[in-house]
């Protein structure tokens, strides 16, 4: 079921509509601030829009990288799997 939640980012509310479990959207909502916070750190003096803007490329190239590995792990199993039972029918 979907629901409304309220999260707080950079200081601002923001209603947002989920139907992950309230603690999912709270954890969601620490990791953002987590990671604006990492780049608020090390540029004192960038604006919100940009300091939201630097998380999202981050997190955009973290999920690609997770994206190929998972697309590259499958492709191996494969691989290997029909590896396997080509040695099978060999052998029998």
């Amino acid at each position: 079921m979907i629901r409304g939640h309220l999260v707080t980012v950079l200081g601002r509310e923001i209603p947002v509509r989920s139907a992950a479990p309230e603690e999912k959207v709270r954890e969601v909502e620490a990791f953002v601030n987590e990671r604006i916070e990492a780049i608020r750190s090390r540029l004192t003096t960038a604006d919100p829009q940009l300091l939201v803007t630097l998380a999202l490329l981050n997190l955009s190239e973290s999920y690609l990288e997770l994206q190929h590995r998972q697309d590259g792990s499958g492709s191996t199993l494969e691989a290997r799997l029909t590896s396997m039972l080509d040695q099978l029918d060999h052998v029998l």
